[in-house]
């Protein structure tokens, strides 16, 4: 292996060290899971052509952010914010319940934790890098002009010093400070504390116990059981329709009527925005076996579910989060297994 192939892989390594955590960066400031995998990839491109002229002024770590603010900050531009169906909408009584779809780039998307979430040694580290991906938190920060964003993000999340935050936006560290303050009290409006979903890290037991019941009463289809674990205000979503229930009954009255065809579902579980999720099969009337239909990802407080949201566009999620694209019944498993 020749000198300069043995560098070029060098750099390729060291670039490919920092892609978990600048992809958990472009995904906060972005909401999308394809758009923060984008950025990244055109991030560490334009860093592998231009790293003659990184001359080591600031660390390799520093100079990646600095690109992918840039990349991200272009890519937001366009000025689309990303969303949840309550913040465009008013809650959908059940008796006017419709399914009306808005294009993808409406929504906030769902990340796998694995992605975006680097392995952290300090519990309380890590239970603040998961908060910042939750879905009520991206949402409030899809509310920020981008450079606020940026600037809270590196702050809050990142932890980085004022003084490194105007270095690399060329600003100062009082304009830091300032938009450092509005964000905050942008957030402090826009996250109801009293709605965030406090899941601990691990699942302690009654929150496991919860998620076991969940299982069993979803799969059962079991509707005066899932009622019993959601709390009397819990909200369903179901992305890319706009439509969203609040309230145990019209979620079970949903479920029973247009959602009727989720009976017999299976869930395999997945980590997804610092949050217990799965991956929801239908039964597939013809192939037989179980068709994907959603991505779920569960809000969890004070004992009961206060938020279950479902995003259908399967034939991304399912290979972004490495789950099956069809399931074998039971029966065909046993089989194939003897």
């Amino acid at each position: 292996m020749s000198d300069s192939t043995a560098t070029v892989d060098d750099l390729d390594a060291r670039l490919e060290k920092h892609r978990v955590e600048l992809t958990g960066y472009c995904y906060r400031m972005l909401g999308s899971s394809f758009e923060a995998e984008d950025a990244v990839q055109d991030t560490l491109v334009r860093a592998w052509r231009s790293y003659d002229k990184f001359e080591g002024r600031s660390s390799l770590r520093s100079w990646l952010y600095r690109i992918a603010t840039n990349v991200c900050l272009d890519m937001l531009n366009a000025g689309n914010k990303r969303a949840r169906p309550m913040d465009l909408s008013e809650s959908t009584p059940l008796a006017k319940a419709a399914l009306s779809p808005r294009p993808d780039n409406t929504w906030l998307e769902p990340m796998p934790d694995a992605r975006v979430l680097p392995t952290v040694e300090d519990p309380a580290e890590a239970a603040v890098v998961k908060e910042s991906v939750r879905l009520a938190f991206m949402a409030a920060l899809q509310q920020l002009p981008p450079k606020q964003r940026a600037v809270l993000i590196l702050r809050e999340v990142l932890a980085w010093r004022a003084s490194e935050v105007a270095e690399l936006l060329d600003t100062s560290v009082a304009s830091v400070n300032s938009a450092l303050q509005r964000a905050r009290a942008t957030l402090a409006e826009r996250v109801d504390s009293g709605a965030e979903a406090a899941v601990s890290d691990p699942l302690d037991e009654e929150q496991q116990k919860l998620l076991e019941r969940y299982v069993a009463a979803f799969e059962g289809y079991d509707m005066s059981a899932l009622t019993a674990l959601l709390h009397e205000d819990a909200i369903m979503t179901m992305p890319p329709f706009d439509l969203w229930l609040t309230g145990h009954d019209d979620i079970a009255g949903f479920m029973t009527t247009i959602g009727s065809a989720c009976e017999g579902s299976r869930l395999l579980p997945v980590q997804v925005n610092g949050l217990p999720g799965f991956a929801q099969y239908k039964p597939d009337p013809e192939k037989g076996g179980y068709t994907p239909w959603a991505v779920q990802v569960l809000e969890i407080s004070d004992g009961r579910l206060t938020g279950f949201h479902f995003f259908l566009d399967t034939e991304r999620w399912f290979p972004l989060f490495g789950v099956p694209l069809h399931l074998e019944a039971e029966a065909d498993q046993v089989e194939q297994g003897e």
